[in-house]
């Protein structure tokens, strides 16, 4: 019987354990397969992983990994796939807003030969209209900027085969962005959609300031094209300097020398001194991201991990 593991990251979410469990064994009892949920505990500093130690003593189908801090998300997925044994892995979000009941979709396509499969919202319900518009801006600019086309208004809840997510494992970058090391690594893949619901319980834990620099790391990540967007504003000012510079001279011989205008000279300044703080900028986002790099940290440390089981 095929297997599949559940990846569920988890950072204070104590509030809707009990539902996600209700509802994942409602829809994976009806499925011929052998399944077990694997939570991973980010860090959290309520009650989560209290709960998680009482649904892995109830039901042994449920295990945890508690990392020793909070590393972000992408690192609570990374430490989930590393412990995955299953021939696939599911990762999905604990508040329910990516519903268990596209999961048996998910399984028939990967028995029709799929290696990943990835869930697309219709709708962002629950969402400011800033949010669905700046999601959507992002995902057209990445995908402009980038050579590895990312599917827009698609989060982390997906299948992977065995294949996929050992390919994924193998990725150990320091900064890392999930989504599109999900479809750096190819192979075949298959789109479907649902409708996104409000979550269960709970707050959301991404404000703006967590989404900007998710969406920095998104770019810098898969795409080079800012540092050549700085180099080609470089040589266009540089250009247009050496213009006006002719233009000055021409002017100065036919028609001699005037006073030069104070608020011009300002305005020149204070342009300049602008581009070349914004290309510093964005050559110090490339460069603490290289810095991260050399420094070869782990990318989490566990404090206790109880497996979960197949129940036989």
């Amino acid at each position: 019987m095929p297997s599949v593991d559940i990846i569920v990251p988890v950072y204070n979410e104590q509030d809707v354990l009990d539902v996600f469990r209700q509802r994942m064994n409602e829809v994976m009892s009806q499925l011929d397969i052998d399944w077990r949920v694997l939570f991973v505990d980010d860090g959290s500093d309520d009650n989560s992983l209290h709960k998680m130690q009482e649904l892995h003593a109830a039901d042994g189908r449920y295990g945890y990994l508690s990392l020793s801090r909070n590393f972000g998300k992408e690192q609570a997925l990374t430490a989930g796939l590393d412990h995955a044994d299953g021939d696939a892995v599911i990762v999905i979000d604990v508040d329910l807003q990516d519903p268990p009941e596209l999961i048996p979709d998910m399984i028939a396509a990967w028995h029709e030969g799929y290696d990943v499969v990835y869930a697309t919202r219709k709708q962002r319900q629950g969402e400011s209209w800033a949010k669905k518009t700046t999601a959507n801006w992002f995902y057209r600019i990445l995908n402009t900027m980038s050579d590895t086309s990312i599917p827009k208004d698609t989060g982390d809840f997906r299948l992977m085969s065995k294949k996929a997510y050992r390919a994924v494992g193998q990725l150990r970058e320091r900064n890392r962005f999930m989504k599109g090391l999900f479809a750096w690594v190819g192979y075949k893949q298959k789109q479907i959609f649902f409708e996104r619901e409000p979550r269960a319980a709970g707050q959301t834990k991404w404000n703006y300031n967590k989404l900007w620099r998710f969406a920095i790391d998104g770019i810098t990540s898969f795409s080079y094209l800012p540092l050549r967007f700085a180099t080609w504003i470089g040589m266009m000012v540089a250009t247009f300097a050496f213009i006006y510079g002719l233009v000055i001279i021409v002017k100065t011989l036919i028609l001699g020398a005037d006073v030069p205008g104070y608020p011009s000279l300002m305005v020149v300044i204070l342009f300049l001194g602008g581009i070349q703080l914004t290309a510093l900028g964005i050559i110090g986002e490339y460069l603490g991201r290289m810095f991260n790099e050399t420094k070869q940290r782990p990318l989490y440390l566990v404090d206790d991990y109880q497996p979960p089981g197949f129940d036989k």
